[in-house]
């Protein structure tokens, strides 16, 4: 997520300086090169202001040439692979200019807009599946006890859905003004970096979490991954969509039925948390359960993209 932060910085600062005809030149390295040293002199570093950074830039500019920054090269190692952070010792104790820098890829993190938009699905998972295991809706105690995990699962699930709609939403060819050239270059690196985070086995530090938690099993794992191909297909679909390519009506399918992967997760879980694993119930009423909801779940999906073709 560090990485999609400061593409979105980038991003803001390119519009500000297109805004303000501030464009240095024709070339988008140029001018991404020129963001990013705005960006540098916008982040906080001790108690210097911005007008103390600015003289300090104006002083020292003038001194650093070509040669310098080739010797200095040699001693600066750049890593390529932004998730190995290495600490930087700070004599004076303040971390203002170097901020602790944490692997966001290992740690499970949701925002808030994530959880906003779970809110509905969390709220029809409650009314919808609590009765299936005694639990009464109508009572905050039952409701709370479970909420933290399955709110938790579902903001993640939202967050992750979040970065493959972006990857869809890339800007199509044919309008090449500098503006829409900033607006293409951006959206291309975030796509390029979400799509490996959907890549790179993008459920391991929610899987992790459960684990520690003693809540995972193979058929969440199972479902997880039901998740990640949902998403593939919807990227292969909507990308065959905009080009004008044949889809495969099998895919379709495939995809209406995967959709609700999520819950079929949060349902597992519930299990886990009233500490029900499902090889306990006798198969065949748990056969029966868990296909009912799974034509349920599949209907509901065709009806809601029913709903919103009429809508549209």
């Amino acid at each position: 997520m560090e990485e999609l932060r400061k593409l979105e910085q980038l991003h803001a600062t390119l519009t500000f300086m297109q805004s303000h005809n501030f464009v240095p030149s024709s070339t988008l390295d140029s001018n991404r090169f020129i963001a990013n040293l705005i960006l540098l002199l916008l982040q906080p570093c001790g108690e210097l202001n911005l007008d103390m950074k600015f003289r300090l830039l104006s002083e020292y500019l003038p001194k650093i040439s070509v040669s310098f920054l080739e010797e200095a090269s040699q001693w600066v190692r750049f890593e390529t692979d932004e998730r190995d952070y290495q600490e930087v010792n700070d004599p004076s104790g303040k971390k203002d200019c170097l901020p602790l820098q944490i692997n966001h890829e290992e740690v499970a993190m949701v925002g808030l807009e994530a959880m906003e938009r779970a809110n509905s699905t969390l709220e029809d998972f409650c009314r919808s599946y609590f009765m299936f295991h005694g639990v009464d809706i109508d009572s905050p105690l039952m409701i709370f006890k479970y909420f933290p995990v399955l709110a938790f699962t579902e903001s993640y699930i939202y967050q992750l859905d979040g970065l493959n709609e972006k990857i869809l939403s890339i800007p199509t060819e044919g309008d090449t003004s500098l503006a829409k050239e900033f607006e293409k270059m951006n959206y291309q690196c975030w796509a390029e970096t979400f799509a490996n985070m959907l890549e790179k086995d993008p459920f391991r530090p929610h899987l992790n979490v459960l684990e520690l938690r003693g809540l995972l099993n193979d058929r969440i794992r199972e479902e997880f991954r039901s998740g990640e191909e949902y998403w593939a297909l919807e990227r292969k679909l909507c990308r065959a969509l905009t080009h004008n390519m044949e889809i495969s009506i099998k895919d379709v399918m495939r995809a209406i039925h995967l959709k609700s992967f999520d819950y079929r997760v949060l349902n597992l879980l519930l299990y886990q948390l009233r500490g029900q694993e499902v090889i306990c119930f006798v198969v065949k009423v748990n056969d029966l359960h868990m296909e009912f909801l799974s034509v349920s779940e599949f209907l509901v999906e065709i009806s809601d993209d029913l709903c919103g073709y009429a809508a549209g």
